[in-house]
């Protein structure tokens, strides 16, 4: 389950000094969300994208109880540990780590990052928020240390309630981020220029033209 190879682009693991972790949404892939990268300053970045078994992370909406989702969610929480572990085994510290999901892939995102928080180079999520009926506090530890955090979503969205992205930049403000929440009215279920330009300039600091 979830175990598939990490499919590896952008710099060589072995003389990266940073790494990008890409996670797609349901129904996406590995080469979806790799594609992002293009609109990224990460030339110098090793990209990581785990593929998901099946194209979905787990069966049920993300606002299902936790058990719903069970043993799909453990298996995904740790295919994305697996591919922060391989940077690690290469020597990219995780303050050079960088995690970012779209839809489904944001909401594991938020949940792992969440579940690990420690100083990254950036987190971002393209329209997710943390996992569950309701936010079970005990499961989110540690300190980020003013990792950069950026949620960006739409409303309504049909999938990513405003009000669950809202209370997820609330907690991951309590764990020690730096978030930046970006709510657009009548947006859609995407990812536009707009949030790339925002993701671009606060989390992987490409200046302003």
């Amino acid at each position: 389950m979830h175990d598939a190879p990490i499919t590896v682009a952008g710099q060589p693991l072995a003389t990266a000094s940073k790494a990008l972790i890409l996670l797609h949404g349901r129904g996406g892939s590995a080469a979806d969300i790799l594609s992002l990268a293009r609109y990224l300053p990460v030339a110098d970045y090793a990209l990581l994208a785990p593929q998901v078994t099946g194209h979905t992370w787990y069966p049920q909406s993300f606002l299902a109880p936790l058990a719903y989702n069970e043993p799909y969610l453990t298996a995904a929480l740790g295919a994305a540990g697996r591919a922060v572990a391989l940077a690690g085994s290469h020597g990219i510290s995780p303050e050079n780590v960088y995690l970012l999901g779209f839809s489904q892939g944001a909401c594991l995102t938020l949940e792992y990052a969440a579940r690990h928080a420690m100083r990254y180079g950036g987190v971002v999520a393209f329209t997710g928020g943390l996992i569950g009926d309701r936010l079970y506090l005990d499961s989110y530890t540690g300190d980020f240390a003013g990792t950069p955090c950026l949620l960006a979503s739409g409303d309504p969205d049909a999938h990513v309630p405003a009000a669950r992205v809202r209370a997820s930049t609330a907690l991951l403000t309590t764990l020690g981020a730096a978030v930046t929440e970006q709510i657009t009215p009548g947006m859609g279920h995407t990812v536009t220029p707009q949030e790339l330009v925002l993701a671009n300039q606060l989390i992987f600091k490409q200046p302003a033209d």
